[in-house]
């Protein structure tokens, strides 16, 4: 009699060694900006201002299947710019992804969804809004800071429970 256990052969692959569970993975098919705004009302005056700006900024995300299986997954930017003289420029840009997730267990799908693929297609975002703000006139151009999508995803689903129990 041995020690070690015996592996049952439907675990065993055709080369003698143990089967490996499928990876997780996750496909960028495609990036596209789905609507993008830039203004810039007080153009040339507002190029000129040495005070620095105050900047209200805002993010959402969004994801949504599609009966071929994949997902969209969307990012929108709120960027807005203004001095005490007024508004300095504003900017709102849906930036989208098609994600094709594979072997994600069930419990992981939204946090990819909401984290991990906005998190991919921020750097492309971040670089329209950069090259919105110089194409604007503005020196140097506007470049958004990281942004924590976790961080983000679990203070929405914070909030979504919060509300949940307060209509119980």
């Amino acid at each position: 009699m041995s020690d070690t256990p015996e592996t049952p052969a439907s675990d065993v692959s055709t080369n003698g060694l143990p089967e490996q569970p499928p990876v997780p993975s996750m496909q960028v098919l495609a990036q596209f900006t789905r609507d993008f705004s830039f203004e810039n009302p007080r153009a040339p005056n507002s190029l000129r201002v040495d005070a620095r700006p105050e900047v209200d900024l805002g993010v959402e995300m969004s994801a949504k299947g599609r009966p071929d299986g994949l997902f969209e997954v969307d990012i929108k930017l709120t960027v807005k710019a203004s001095t005490p003289e007024g508004p300095m420029f504003a900017i709102e840009l849906v930036y989208g992804g098609l994600f094709q997730l594979g072997n994600l267990p069930e419990q992981m799908i939204e946090p990819t969804l909401l984290v991990e693929c906005p998190r991919y297609l921020f750097p492309f975002a971040r670089r329209i809004v950069a090259d919105a703000t110089a194409d604007g006139g503005f020196t140097p151009p506007f470049y958004l800071d990281p942004i924590d999508f976790g961080a983000l995803y679990l203070q929405q689903k914070g909030n979504l429970m919060g509300q949940t129990q307060g209509e119980a």
